[in-house]
């Protein structure tokens, strides 16, 4: 305890438990003395030395007390201490309060800053589209209201992000999954988007995404940008037609439209549209080939008629010779035409789907005996031979037994007509697991190798006078294509010539 006096200031009455020891001497002790003293005088300065405490401190052993006048019957007890406890009063309270300034500084920091700045940071994750986990603050501070709003903000967001790629993510299937492609360009002709198809149509390689590449980077086709360019000038879309060069050349159908213009009168960009038309132009020209070969095919057979009738109506009818040869001629062309016609039905009604199959467990064996013994009289007028090679004498088919039929006449008929007189005429068959496969031979004359991927076309001959010659109406082996093909399985045909052609039919195994 620090050496200091202690003065009482008495004003009427002697405090009770306070006795006074000294009565009527000055006395000056310290704090832990028994007696207490009350100056004659209490409204003078007193400035006294305390001779233990001077010994020891005495250049700092000053003593100030200062009394004040208090109203009458109270008691004042007046404590002083010398005047470098007073500074150090002060140091401790200057020190006591930077410290508290700092506990006060961190708790602002705790309680304010900090999360303030953990705030800012989850704002900025937030609007960055970046989800996380939410942010905690103590809910005792003023900023968790805030904390929880911001953390039902990013929920939000997130469901609306999810939202967005989930729809984003159906477009895209979407579009990948159309037969036709589809362009996105913006209003310098850079890819906003391309699907698989426009890149397929497009020859581009699907490895690299055009995303951000100019349109003229990519392609080389003129007309292809010019039209897209005039899309995005014009208030029209526009339609080109063009023939695509590339790995395999196609023909494409180009619909572009632009996009609506900004505030600002810019363009905005254009959706471009390809469709392969390469099959519709061949199924075009086949219909075209079609109708001229079938207008051709029924005018050969009539206009003969037609001359052997006026011919006879002009007195032919009076040589018996003649007569008998024009009659002739009418038959031949009347069956010939009927032969025609039935190939055109059955090739119709094979195509549309109406021809209604029976599949069924049919020998092989007997089917191709069957066959033999059909055209047997056929064959023999020319001295040929028709051979069957069977590896397996059970094997069994699955088809419809009238289809099967009509592929075997078709297909040994043929072979019978092109192969030379004394010629062979070889079917064979065998068992796979799943399948039977047979086979129609000849040594004929053979194929040539550019005629041979043509030959299942309607009314396609490689020799027509020939073809004509022999009776044929150029249906046979497109009905064959179309029958094996009603039946689940697939024909080819391999040739040389000068040594004959081989069909090869695969059918489902019963």
């Amino acid at each position: 305890m620090q050496p200091c006096d202690l003065l009482l200031a008495e004003m009427a009455l002697q405090p009770a438990g306070l006795v006074d020891t000294y009565q009527g001497c000055p006395h000056l002790g310290t704090i832990s003395d028994p007696h207490l003293k009350s100056p004659p005088n209490p409204a003078e300065r007193v400035k006294r030395r305390d001779r233990l405490f001077r010994r020891m401190f005495a250049p700092m052993a000053t003593f100030i007390a200062i009394s004040c006048v208090v109203s009458e019957g109270t008691h004042l007890l007046w404590i002083d201490a010398p005047w470098w406890w007073h500074h150090s009063t002060v140091a401790a309270i200057g020190t006591g309060g930077m410290l508290a300034a700092f506990i006060l500084a961190d708790t602002i920091s705790r309680n304010i800053a900090r999360p303030l700045r953990e705030l800012v940071k989850f704002a900025e994750r937030t609007g960055q589209g970046e989800s996380g986990p939410h942010i905690h603050i103590n809910e005792a501070s003023e900023l968790s209201v805030l904390a929880r709003a911001f953390n039902r903000m990013s929920d939000r967001l997130a469901a609306q992000i999810s939202q967005i790629d989930e729809e984003r993510d159906q477009l895209r299937a979407i579009l990948d999954g159309m037969v036709e492609g589809v362009l996105a360009l913006d209003g310098e002709q850079r890819v906003l988007f391309a699907n698989d198809r426009a890149l397929a149509l497009l020859d581009l390689s699907t490895t690299r995404r055009p995303e951000g590449r100019r349109l003229w980077e990519m392609v080389r086709q003129r007309p292809l940008i010019d039209a897209v360019t005039q899309a995005m000038m014009g208030p029209d879309p526009v339609r080109r037609e063009l023939e695509w060069p590339g790995t395999t050349a196609r023909s494409l159908t180009v619909h572009a439209a632009r996009l609506p213009f900004s505030p600002e009168g810019q363009s905005r960009g254009a959706v471009v549209v390809l469709h392969d038309t390469s099959e519709l132009r061949r199924l075009e020209r086949l219909r075209q080939d079609f109708v001229a070969n079938v207008s051709h095919e029924l005018k050969t057979p009539l206009s003969v008629i037609k001359i052997c009738a006026e011919t006879l109506k002009d007195g032919a009818m009076d040589d018996l010779v003649e007569r008998g040869r024009f009659i002739d001629q009418v038959i031949q062309q009347s069956e010939r035409l009927s032969y025609l016609i039935v190939d055109l039905l059955s090739l119709a009604r094979i195509e549309s789907g109406d021809e209604i199959m029976t599949p069924q467990a049919v020998p092989l064996q007997r089917a191709m005996a069957t066959c033999r013994e059909r055209l047997r009289e056929r064959a023999d007028a020319r001295r040929q031979t028709i051979e069957l090679n069977g590896t397996d004498k059970v094997c069994e088919a699955w088809v419809d037994e009238e289809a099967l039929t009509q592929i075997l006449d078709n297909l040994v008929d043929n072979a019978v007509k092109y192969t030379p007189e004394g010629g062979l005429i070889l079917i064979s068959w065998n068992a796979q697991e799943e399948t039977v496969q047979f086979s129609v031979r000849d040594n004929g004359i053979g194929i040539p190798a550019q005629d041979l991927l043509r030959i299942f076309e309607r009314f396609y001959r490689v020799d027509k006078a020939r073809s004509r010659e022999l009776g044929g109406t150029g249906l046979g082996l497109a009905i064959v294509k179309h029958m094996v093909q009603s039946q689940r399985g697939t024909i080819t045909a391999t040739s040389e010539i000068g040594k004959g052609t081989c069909f090869t039919i695969t059918l489902p195994r019963a």
